[in-house]
């Protein structure tokens, strides 16, 4: 353990109002990180966001430890569930601040799943409203997201929020797979985004629900067998059972929080 910093956080009724960030000195042999970026010997960092630090500098970590309890800060949006953020910097870097993270490739496999956009939903918040569909057809074995297409018809899996963030992720199904030029990004029929290897920039759509504009999809990978659409609708109201159907428009004015 290198460091544990502890910082305010925007203060919101269902966060905690502090941040914590912890950085440790990773033995790039023994946690099996290979990097293309680095020389093992200049140094790597990895810095921990979102856990409340039951460890202290000078202390040893091993693979499996932990760090501490995950905390829920005034960073997240109301409708982002608890995860921890993980990157990477040579030690020589500015450890501090939010950007400059090497590049990360997961060693994980990730199934695109195709989905009409219907589904029924099992469960709501103040702000989402979590659908039963698509299904998860392994759960606990490998990660699996909701499917776009690229323009060669190659199935990616979707990542990030459709389309309230301006950008997003698109997953390949093969483990380290990626490719350089731009390629149309389509969803539920659509041209929603122009993908640039791993990065999507999102165009200018809604996405609807049942007709009613909602602020838009959060889109993720996971091995949960509770996996489903989650639809971002703090304006929006769903009963439990209600059955939905998502679709997605040209738009002149899309929401955009970030």
């Amino acid at each position: 353990m290198l460091e544990t910093q502890t910082v305010r956080a925007p203060p919101k009724s269902y966060a905690h109002d502090e941040e914590h960030l912890i950085l440790v000195d990773v033995d790039c042999e023994r946690s099996g990180i290979v990097s293309e970026e680095i020389d093992a010997a200049d140094g790597l960092v990895a810095r921990v966001l979102h856990v409340r630090p039951t460890v202290e500098a000078g202390e040893t970590v091993d693979v499996g430890d932990s760090l501490g309890p995950m905390v829920r800060s005034g960073f997240f949006a109301p409708w982002v569930a608890n995860h921890v953020h993980v990157g990477f910097r040579r030690a020589g870097q500015n450890l501090h601040r939010a950007g400059g993270s090497l590049p990360v490739v997961a060693d994980v496999d990730v199934e695109p799943l195709a989905w009409d956009g219907v589904g029924t939903v099992v469960e709501t918040g103040d702000t989402y409203a979590l659908l039963d569909a698509p299904t998860h057809p392994a759960p606990g074995e490998r990660f699996a997201g909701i499917s776009g297409v690229l323009g060669d018809g190659e199935r990616v899996v979707l990542d990030g929020g459709l389309a309230h963030y301006a950008g997003g992720g698109a997953l390949r199904s093969e483990r380290g797979a990626g490719r350089n030029a731009a390629a149309p990004v389509s969803f539920l029929g659509h041209h929603v985004g122009d993908a640039s290897g791993r990065n999507v920039a999102w165009r200018a759509i809604d996405v609807l629900a049942n007709g009613d504009r909602i602020t838009g999809l959060s889109l993720f990978a996971a091995l949960d067998p509770e996996f489903g659409a989650k639809l971002v609708c703090p304006e929006r109201s769903f009963r439990v059972g209600e059955r939905v159907e998502v679709s997605v428009r040209e738009s002149d004015d899309p929401i955009r929080l970030g």
